[in-house]
């Protein structure tokens, strides 16, 4: 008969015996790493829990009570910026926005990238280089520029009034245009590291190069994708400076230009509470998505990195 020869207590180390083992392989640096890691993670996180509680406080608690809880929870905030202040129209409009130009950054930033990555060709490297310069071109050297270029993308019989000034339109090609030096950067050097056999497999066998681009590579860059289409989502849904020289008609504003106008309507009379009810409205959704697509975001820069 088989016997069973019992676990002692001595083959599983202790969870206290574990943290001292960890503590002894991270050392002084890596307790001060995740140290500094601990306080960066406070001052980005007590900001936005304070503006959630703020969002459901009266004005006086807002003023008087700054740091408290709330004594009643004031939702009627969120109604008075959804409405009133036409948060609910400016939301819209920047969804509208942002889905079209995120979805033209990574059609157009994909293939480009793919080609620059995986064909050499003359001039290669100075087209990529200008890509990557556009990274270091400061945006407010260009605001007067911009304003010009895309009021003059206005006067172009038949399809000016659809590309100029207050047009989603319009909007739409300057985020895909400065979204992709950054896009392109990102995708390339992940490109270079995917294997060619595969492509070569299929060129082989009589596929196309645009079916080897969406069938095969795009497949395969998936978590790239996934990560930099992030990024540019959050970094397009926060964009202020773009729509407020951009989109003058209050019918068109996005959901930046609502917000800065709740606080500069009236002064010190604003509505506070709603302002913050509005603040909560548009950190939410981006809340929500960088928190579902967490682990893909990660797993896509470590796997180009590890690459």
């Amino acid at each position: 008969m088989a016997t069973t020869t019992p676990v002692t207590s001595a083959a599983t180390p202790s969870r206290s015996a574990a943290r001292e083992e960890r503590k002894r392989r991270l050392g002084p640096l890596g307790v001060l790493t995740h140290l500094t890691l601990v306080i960066w993670t406070l001052l980005v996180m007590v900001p936005i829990i304070w503006t959630f509680l703020a969002s459901v406080k009266s004005e006086d608690e807002i003023f008087g009570a700054a740091w408290s809880l709330p004594s009643t929870l004031h939702w009627d905030n969120f109604a008075r910026a959804w409405e009133q202040a036409r948060i609910g129209q400016y939301m819209l409009n920047s969804v509208i926005i942002v889905s079209f130009s995120t979805f033209g950054t990574m059609l157009i930033g994909s293939m480009a990238a793919y080609v620059l990555a995986r064909y050499p060709f003359r001039g290669n490297r100075v087209v990529y280089m200008l890509f990557v310069a556009g990274m270091a071109f400061p945006f407010f050297l260009a605001l007067s520029p911009l304003f010009f270029v895309v009021q003059n993308m206005g006067s172009v019989p038949v399809i000016g009034p659809f590309i100029g000034l207050n047009t989603y339109a319009g909007t739409i090609l300057v985020y895909i245009a400065y979204s992709m030096p950054f896009t392109i950067f990102f995708l390339s050097a992940f490109f270079r590291t995917l294997p060619t056999g595969v492509a070569e497999a299929a060129m082989v066998d009589g596929a196309s190069h645009t079916r080897v681009f969406f069938q095969i590579m795009l497949p395969m860059a998936r978590p790239g994708i996934i990560s930099i289409t992030i990024f540019n989502i959050l970094g397009q849904w926060n964009q202020y400076q773009k729509p407020l020289i951009l989109l003058q008609d209050r019918d068109k504003w996005v959901l930046t230009q609502g917000i800065a106008d709740i606080s500069t309507a009236a002064g010190y009379d604003a509505d506070w509470a709603a302002l913050f009810a509005a603040l909560t409205l548009a950190i939410l959704p981006m809340l929500v998505v960088y928190t579902v697509f967490q682990r893909q975001i990660q797993s896509g820069l470590t796997a180009g990195a590890l690459k």
